[in-house]
């Protein structure tokens, strides 16, 4: 509880202490130094170290509901897991034409022939795709420097 309240707290007196535009209103506004923003931050903190000391019923009640809290966004994580879970079975199996067996579709289009699918992937491609001017053209391996 008093990390969530520290953490608030902090968090605030960051965006408090960001710069902003001038605009009339802000003109109007009391004006406050960092230092000034500092000190008064100390003192509410050690202010609310002591808090608990002054109401313990309130810190009991704070804690419970803290893990209340806890507990509510731990189940509602769950729930948001198992609807996630739960859509991504269905795009499976809406894949495999309502095959509810668990199998992982095939990741190929169709387009080439699997090993084992009629005849080999090898057979069908022919070996040599080099054309007639490929092959007069005479190679040159890289040039030493001088």
């Amino acid at each position: 509880m008093r990390f969530l309240l520290r953490i608030t707290f902090w968090l605030g007196l960051v965006l408090v202490l960001l710069p902003r535009d001038k605009t009339p209103e802000s003109e109007k506004l009391p004006q406050i130094g960092a230092a000034d923003a500092v000190q008064a931050a100390t003192a509410a903190v050690s202010d609310m170290s002591q808090f608990c000391k002054r109401q313990p019923a309130a810190c009991e009640v704070g804690g419970q509901a803290a893990t209340i809290i806890g507990q509510r966004a731990q189940d509602g994580a769950k729930k948001i897991y198992q609807i996630i879970n739960d859509k991504k079975e269905q795009i499976t199996n809406d894949k495999n034409d309502g095959k509810s067996d668990n199998k992982k579709a095939p990741d190929h289009t169709g387009s080439i022939a699997l090993a084992g699918e009629g005849e080999t992937a090898t057979s069908e491609a022919p070996r040599d795709t080099l054309t007639q001017d490929d092959l007069a053209l005479e190679w040159r391996g890289p040039q030493a420097a001088n």
